[in-house]
């Protein structure tokens, strides 16, 4: 990276790399992962910038209440989110939510493309789900994450500069 003049560089915090059932119980080696990948590129004077979710919906919230189709995911994802601010903030200032939140509603439950691969029968080759529903209830679970992590991350650990 250094030799290729990068001075940013992007990456994802898997959440089931940190809290391998979606909640509870943390995984201390996947924090020490991206402490170290953190510390790399400070060191290299390269910056920072985290992506709290790529595609990466840990399998036992889908298990235990269905996942993004649950409104129980706004909390979860909310405490998963103050983790990584209140673990990595110290070193990380550049936050993302989610990628492509909208690819998310819509590949996994309107056509089934994406995990969880849900859909109906028109719409792809899918065992279950509904096309005319499930993608509205999963990016607005989104969306309500999204305002709540953004919420925390701004009443919490934010920097703002001094006022005069």
């Amino acid at each position: 990276m250094v030799k290729m003049n990068m001075d940013a560089y992007r990456f994802s915090i898997s959440w089931s790399r940190i809290f391998p059932k979606g909640a509870g119980q943390i995984n201390y080696k996947g924090v020490q992962y991206y402490n170290n990948l953190i510390n790399y590129l400070l060191k290299r004077g390269i910056t920072p910038y985290a992506n709290l979710y790529h595609y990466d919906l840990p399998q036992g919230l889908e298990t235990a209440y269905g996942g993004l189709l649950n409104s129980k995911v706004v909390d979860d994802y909310a405490k998963f989110a103050e983790f990584c601010f209140k673990t990595f903030g110290d070193r990380v200032k550049y936050w993302m939510t989610f990628n492509e939140p909208r690819v998310v509603a819509a590949l996994g439950y309107d056509n089934g493309i994406f995990a969880p691969g849900r859909c109906s029968a028109p719409f792809g080759n899918c065992t279950a789900g509904n096309s005319a529903t499930e993608p509205y209830i999963v990016a607005h679970n989104l969306l309500l994450s999204h305002a709540t992590a953004v919420k925390i991350y701004r009443e919490k650990y934010q920097v703002r500069p001094a006022t005069r």
